[in-house]
């Protein structure tokens, strides 16, 4: 593929807003996981809240979209000078020439939770001032940002459960060497809910304690909530040694079961492999692997199997999770903004909470931060029922 321009990224979760916060949480080794006490959850785990969400004011015209995932979205967008940026794109290709392409997994459904509470006693009907199509639907996301720059072009969520946000980046490409839009606004939304936390802990995949991806005693994950988006364009003649390219992007559905991974890997093996070969690169390549690491034992034991077939033991890799928690649906988007301020910064994270590595996983696995030059990235994104994405990225110079 033609590589494609990160020409400008931010992000907002529980360990910072924007870039600047974000990073230097990961330097300093700050993890933003809280025992839980988000509404009325009585669950014994620990959640990843984004700072602020509530104090977020909607625009009048926009006030139907209100809902937490909007608003946390909203937060991510009006980081670091994203908005302005966008609107400058749009000033420069046409409001009908940028594109959004967002993931989620249950974008507002909270919004649904809480109208079920006031619904009518005698009728059962929800309440007047519930409204479906604008914060629980799916679309919601991707149509807010649509209509908060104004924009004319494609709108596309894509609800692949955890590579989601991976998966969006794809879809952006596609669009753009297809000649349909010049840019796009591309990253993933998901917020805490009451579904998603009972919902994961009914299938015995929450963890009591902050999750410890990799290790030999991780026993689940740490649900989190996170907005990241990215501004992709073209790469122009002339960008910064630091700039931050995409330049693979593997997709696959292995399909083997509606939540658990083949447990050999298989199709996150296929998803590194296709994310390779569209860079027209060869794993030694590879200088920092963020990896999926939700902490449960299958999961880990899949992609640790299939990491290790494909790259061997030496390349450097890690999960963000234990500092984010796993934010499911906006899970590819922040770890693809983490993977570009590893590019930018020179820093491998080092993950949190794991104490001991587990032996059957010959991984090189760190526990602690590396500083050093990265030139490339990979990130990978493994949802239910089989939907791997891997993403390959690169300093421009």
């Amino acid at each position: 593929m033609k590589p494609l321009l990160f020409s400008h990224f931010t992000i907002a979760s529980c360990i910072g807003r924007g870039r600047s916060q974000t990073l230097e949480a990961l330097r300093q080794r700050k993890a933003g996981l809280t025992r839980c006490d988000f509404d009325t959850v009585d669950l014994e785990t620990y959640i990843g809240v984004t700072a602020g969400v509530d104090d977020i004011a909607m625009r009048p015209d926009l006030r139907e979209y209100d809902c937490r995932n909007n608003r946390l979205l909203q937060l991510a967008l009006e980081q670091d000078g994203f908005a302005d940026a966008i609107r400058s794109a749009t000033a420069k290709y046409g409001r009908d020439r940028v594109g959004v392409f967002l993931g989620t997994s249950t974008s507002g459904i909270l919004q649904t939770e809480l109208a079920y509470r006031k619904r009518d006693g005698v009728t059962g009907k929800l309440p007047a001032d519930f409204i479906y199509r604008t914060t629980h639907n799916s679309f919601s996301a991707a149509d807010f940002t649509h209509r908060y720059f104004g924009l004319t072009g494609p709108a596309v969520a894509v609800s692949s459960a955890c590579s989601s946000s991976a998966k969006v980046f794809g879809s952006a490409r596609r669009m753009i060497e297809a000649g349909m839009i010049d840019a796009a606004v591309v990253g993933g939304v998901d917020s805490l809910c009451l579904t998603t936390l009972y919902g994961f802990n009914s299938l015995g995949l929450v963890s009591s304690q902050p999750c410890r991806p990799y290790d030999a005693l991780r026993n689940g994950i740490s649900i989190g909530e996170a907005a990241a988006v990215v501004l992709l364009e073209r790469v122009p003649e002339s960008v910064d040694a630091d700039a931050v390219l995409l330049l693979g992007i593997g997709e696959s559905s292995d399909a083997y079961h509606m939540s658990s991974p083949h447990p050999d890997g298989l199709g996150a093996k296929i998803a590194m492999q296709n994310a390779l070969s569209m860079a027209g690169m060869t794993p030694d390549r590879i200088d920092y692997i963020n990896l999926h690491g939700t902490a449960t034992a299958t999961n880990d034991a899949s992609e640790g199997k299939a990491v290790a077939a494909l790259f061997g033991s030496s390349i450097p890799c890690s999960s963000t999770k234990g500092a984010t928690g796993h934010t499911l649906g906006a899970a590819g988007g922040i770890e693809a903004v983490i993977c570009a301020l590893a590019l930018q910064h020179g820093l491998m994270p080092g993950g949190l909470n794991t104490k001991r590595c587990d032996p059957e996983l010959p991984l090189n696995y760190l526990l602690d931060n590396r500083e050093q030059r990265v030139d490339h990235a990979l990130s990978n994104s493994f949802g239910f029922g089989g939907t791997n994405c891997s993403l390959v990225f690169g300093r421009a110079n």
